[in-house]
């Protein structure tokens, strides 16, 4: 039977959405509200080839949420919200609590709101996000799908940090990781592309934006991840520094008398790829920028891919060998110079790429006689969220209502 999903991800000034059949995966429209809380709010709509847009005040996400219902029946895409047979939610963090997608209870959403103290910027507007939907649509099943459960299966050896071990006992701090949504979905589609079950497979998962992360993944289970306590750490990325010497900190703090708050901005908004070429955050203006001669964007790009290419090293040795490399999210996707700066000069590890594959985003872009599989997928969080709401969501509502 077809079933009608609404797949939510609120920000805290935005409401992106997709409303999905499924299980064919049809996407009936797609869109965004943003800069919500302004009077210059805008709602971007599309329905196959249309695109509706409108410019107005939208002064919370109850007043979006509304709108963003009303346009979907003034626009005949659904013939009355009962149509909509569940609703599924991005949530930024699940603690240690939540190792897989769940169906919201009163229960369930006081711990995502408690777990704010983990995801202070995300999670409140995650929570909200959920009341204004359960307010509106009350008898529709709703699910929450948390960035971090896909790597709930980390060991302690994996996701333990080296502090006093009260840290970890009476404050949580560990690595949490993110974009599990994403790795988890990529992975699953390169095994059915790939006629190979995934659990037969030893994965290295490139998630590469403005956030970036890497996944180790073996037999369908994440064993490592290089986004830690915060979405801060790891690699390189569009304005976050990753992994720097946490010394430097106290030092700066000192020198120039910072605060934690300015601190945290300067990891997390002045660096990455803007801190170093000084042009941008976004790949592609960095890219342009050294192709007319800037050095300091060609150093960028080559502490971006070098961070990335470690990481990559280490692990395939954690794996114990590596069956395939996948490229996904904004970069990963499009960006054929990061994917060949990644894989360069790793042939000794079977890793090479056809270079004509990679300047088309072919699905397979490895050399004919490679050992290792190099994969470009475009990620779909919607529609990962949308089946776990078939699966969690529809399944014990109709075990309740049994």
């Amino acid at each position: 039977m077809s079933r009608t999903i609404m797949a939510i991800n609120a920000g805290s000034s935005s409401l992106k959405f997709q409303l999905l059949t499924l299980p064919a995966g049809t996407v009936l429209c797609q869109g965004v509200i943003e800069r919500i809380g302004l009077n210059d709010a805008v709602f971007t709509l599309k329905q196959g080839e249309q695109k509706w847009q409108e410019t107005r005040a939208i002064a919370d996400h109850q007043q979006a949420a509304t709108l963003l219902l009303e346009a979907l029946l003034a626009h005949r895409i659904i013939p009355s919200l009962e149509a909509i047979d569940g609703v599924g939610h991005r949530v930024a963090h699940g603690g240690e609590t939540f190792k897989d997608s769940v169906l919201i209870t009163d229960a369930a959403l006081a711990e995502i709101e408690r777990l704010a103290e983990l995801a202070p910027l995300h999670n409140p507007v995650n929570a909200a996000g959920i009341r204004i939907f359960r307010a509106v649509l009350p008898h529709t099943p709703a699910v929450a799908v948390f960035d971090t459960a896909f790597h709930q299966t980390l060991d302690q050896g994996a996701f333990i940090y080296p502090l006093p071990w009260r840290y970890y006992q009476e404050l949580g701090i560990r690595r949490y990781g993110f974009h599990g949504t994403s790795h988890k979905y990529v992975s699953q589609l390169l095994a059915e592309k790939l006629g190979v079950p995934l659990s037969a497979l030893r994965v290295v998962s490139c998630h590469l934006g403005n956030g970036s992360s890497l996944c180790a993944i073996k037999g369908g289970r994440s064993v490592n991840t290089s986004m830690g306590f915060t979405p801060q750490s790891g690699v390189m990325m569009g304005t976050r520094s990753g992994d720097i010497d946490p010394s430097i900190l106290p030092w700066v703090a000192q020198r120039e008398g910072k605060t934690p708050q300015q601190l945290n901005t300067l990891l997390n908004n002045e660096s990455g790829l803007l801190g170093v070429s000084g042009v941008s955050h976004d790949y592609r203006d960095v890219e342009q920028a050294a192709k007319e001669g800037n050095p300091r964007a060609e150093l960028a790009l080559t502490l971006f891919a070098g961070r990335i290419r470690a990481t990559i090293g280490s692990y395939i040795m954690q794996l114990g060998g590596i069956d395939a490399l996948l490229f996904t999210g904004g970069i990963g996707e499009n960006s054929a110079r990061a994917r060949e700066a990644i894989c360069r000069d790793l042939h000794f590890l079977g890793l090479e790429l056809d270079d004509g594959k990679n300047q088309r985003n072919a699905t397979f872009i490895q050399a004919d006689n490679a050992l290792v599989k190099v994969a470009v997928i475009n990620t779909n969080e919607e529609l990962m969220i949308a089946r776990d709401v078939m699966r969690i969501g529809l399944s014990q509502a109709a075990e309740v209502s049994v």
